[in-house]
């Protein structure tokens, strides 16, 4: 047996007793990791340094990303309270039914089981998913960005000795630190439940196509923002720069503008001034560059391109359905947004667009695991399977149904003498 190998089957086995926890055990072993992440703070800044110090021909929003240092480990702090203080998404009753007399079915929420997690070179998203798998009471099997490595190493050995201490199974976390590692593990379907990766496009696809276990992720992050024809100026400036530039390497940052004709000649010069201003360089369509002369002229690839950056493209569309066919078309199913005054419109983009967030007046920034209140996340969905859009607690849960009877069989209900009654309680 291989040491990938090994490390599943641990985790796999360490999942069932954590699948069996308290929650009062588990928020127990949450607040000695935060406890610990801080009682270890040198030591994990230090590791970041040896990762940040053999980083430098990194860009700049990938160096952002890397760092680990004391702000970044405040906020995973404060991520680990407010998981702590959400409730148990374990042992939830979602659904009560008399199935005949004296026969009762439940179906009750519960563990997947064993999630194996690819990331980018993010530390504190290791903090973020493992806590997460943890009050979720999954085992978990991580492999973080090779750039990493230090940080992501201490972290898991932090992390893990925290909460075994809390009384946690020893082997619930598992890391690993090789790409041949990683193929490994996507053929360990015996142990493995769900497979989880957050990267590139052409990564997500080949992790999907390379394993027989279910895959939850997203392949790109096309995003838009539609200033439809009664937008708000100021709104649509405001809303625009932040949906681009508040983390413009983040896959819910806005890639293309579509902006209504009858609105163009008042909207666009204000926005894109506003862009500009922000640092932001624009690609747009002829009548764009019409109405904005300094802009880049835009290609076809364009509209299906993921900038991971301060790059944004910018059409003028005729009408409001057009602007729902260019996402449903370009778009990669992840967040887009509306900006109008009219709530019968803004009620028929959020109908029509087939993405896993639709938002109306606010910038696409916002959807996030923590933002929306889930206690961060595992990463985004826009599958249409068990979990889409943000992934927090509850995406990391599936369901079991429970029958309790009295000795009951079915020859008597085929027989007619018992019926069912299938009745909701």
């Amino acid at each position: 047996m291989t040491n990938t190998q090994r490390m599943a089957q641990a985790a796999k086995a360490a999942s069932l007793p954590l699948s069996d926890s308290s929650l009062e055990a588990r928020n127990r072993a949450l607040q000695a990791m935060a406890q610990a992440l801080l009682d270890h703070q040198e030591e994990l800044i230090l590791a970041n340094q040896k990762d940040m110090a053999g980083a430098e021909s990194l860009g700049e929003a990938l160096r952002k990303r890397l760092l680990f240092d004391q702000g970044k480990l405040r906020d995973v702090v404060a991520g680990l309270q407010a998981l702590v203080a959400l409730p148990d998404p374990l042992g939830q009753v979602t659904s009560r039914r008399e199935l005949a007399e004296g026969l009762h079915l439940r179906r009750v929420s519960c563990p997947i089981g064993v999630i194996g997690m690819i990331f980018e070179a993010r530390p504190d998203a290791l903090v973020q998913i493992s806590s997460l798998c943890l009050k979720s009471g999954n085992g978990v099997l991580l492999k973080g960005g090779r750039e990493a490595f230090h940080t992501n190493r201490a972290l898991a050995e932090v992390i893990v000795q925290a909460t075994v201490q809390a009384g946690m199974p020893a082997d619930w976390l598992q890391l690993l630190e090789s790409r041949e590692e990683v193929q490994e593990m996507l053929s360990l379907n015996e142990f493995i439940d769900l497979i989880v990766p957050r990267g590139s496009n052409a990564f997500v696809r080949h992790i999907m196509e390379h394993t027989t276990i279910p895959v939850l992720g997203h392949s790109a992050g096309i995003c838009h923002l539609y200033l439809d024809e009664s937008a708000d100026p100021q709104m649509a400036a405001t809303l625009a720069v932040d949906a681009k530039t508040q983390a413009p390497s983040a896959c819910n940052a806005i890639e293309t503008l579509l902006v209504h004709r009858k609105a163009a000649p008042a909207l666009l010069p204000r926005v894109c001034q506003a862009l500009r201003d922000a640092g932001v360089e624009l690609r747009g369509d002829e009548e764009c560059r019409r109405l904005c002369p300094a802009m880049e002229p835009a290609t076809p690839e364009d509209w299906a391109t993921e900038y991971v950056g301060l790059v944004l493209s910018v059409k003028v569309v005729e009408d409001l359905p057009e602007a729902i066919d260019h996402i449903n078309r370009y778009g990669s199913h992840h967040t887009d947004a509306i900006v109008t005054q009219d709530p019968q419109r803004a009620a028929l983009f959020q109908r029509r667009v087939d993405s896993a967030d639709v938002f109306w007046n606010a910038s696409t920034r916002f959807a996030d695991g923590f933002r929306f209140g889930l206690g961060a996340e595992v990463g985004i969905s826009t599958a249409k399977i068990h979990a889409r859009g943000p992934v927090g607690l509850e995406g990391l849960t599936i369901y079991k149904w429970l029958l309790e009877g009295h000795g009951d069989t079915v020859a008597p209900f085929a027989q007619g003498i018992r019926h069912f009654t299938h009745r909701e309680e």
